[in-house]
């Protein structure tokens, strides 16, 4: 039986500051505690009126290889890896304040996030916070590619991803398995970086994209393996999936209880899980989009 926890908040203000990986603009991110039941709201302080922005899947659009929110024409890109550090560590309620569009890339992990959290700390509030609890199985994709969520005994929320750029190529097969905690994830997951293999930097680079990203801030795989960089894990790779899993799962604005699997899965599909999951279990208490 799933034993329900009360909400969590920052204890003090966090902030880290970086540049956007699509954008190449500096960017300052505070992070605020806030009210039970306000969920994470991205504040765009660059604007006039400073609007806010739920972190709900109602507000992700469609865009290529990161998570972007809309609503009303007001929009935050990359969102995933502060998504993940925030849920990893069980902050449920967080006023996200930003002076860009687009949060910063960092390292290429949610590492940096998770020290500038921890280093604030966190209080529990007086309230409980929702949850979704798989009772069965949902599963989207075809054979290629596909998620699905799982029902789990004793009340555990456990991701696995299967990764598999096949055979003749530096990153290969890689599959791994975790029980979400605030711990395992600060240790086992959120340090993993984003990646990509040269080619596919090559042809971002060739469009104009990420033309001032280093091989220092992420991990471009060459026939030899990471060029400029070092490996923080052998399977690095698949636990920055399982990062971006928890990251857009995130967007359910709730505790999902459950076991979810992905076999090559991506934002898309993983926030599609989110929306069938809503829909079968109902939605007990909507967000606000916009407020």
């Amino acid at each position: 039986m799933y034993s329900a926890r009360n909400q969590r908040t920052l204890a003090a203000t966090a902030s880290v500051q970086g540049v956007g990986y699509w954008s190449g603009r500096e960017v300052r991110v505070e992070f605020r505690a806030a009210r039970p039941d306000t969920g994470v709201v991205f504040v765009r302080d660059d604007l006039p009126g400073s609007p806010r922005l739920a972190a709900v899947v109602e507000n992700r659009t469609d865009t290529p290889l990161r998570t972007t929110l809309n609503c009303d024409g007001i929009g935050v890109d990359m969102v995933e890896h502060v998504m993940a550090a925030l849920t990893g560590l069980q902050i449920d309620n967080c006023e996200v304040h930003i002076d860009q569009q687009e949060l910063p890339g960092l390292d290429g992990s949610s590492l940096p996030l998770v020290e500038a959290i921890n280093a604030a700390g966190v209080v529990q509030q007086d309230a409980v916070r929702r949850r979704r609890i798989i009772r069965e199985v949902i599963r989207l994709g075809d054979a290629k590619s596909w998620i699905e969520a799982r029902p789990c005994c004793g009340g555990r929320t456990i991701l696995q991803y299967d990764l598999d750029y096949g055979a003749g190529n530096p990153i290969g097969r890689q599959s791994l398995e975790v029980r979400l905690s605030p711990r395992r994830f600060a240790r086992d997951v959120a340090p993993s970086r984003t990646f990509m293999l040269d080619s596919e930097a090559a042809v971002l680079q060739a469009d104009g994209l990420g033309c001032h990203v280093s091989y220092a801030d992420l991990l471009v795989f060459g026939p030899d393996g990471p060029i400029d960089n070092q490996l923080r894990f052998p399977d690095e790779c698949v636990r920055h999936k399982l990062l971006d899993m928890v990251g857009d799962l995130a967007l359910a604005g709730c505790d999902l209880i459950g076991r979810f699997v992905a076999h090559r899965s991506g934002h898309r599909l993983n926030a599609e899980l989110v929306r069938a999951i809503l829909a079968e279990t109902g939605n007990q208490q909507p967000l606000q989009r916009c407020a």
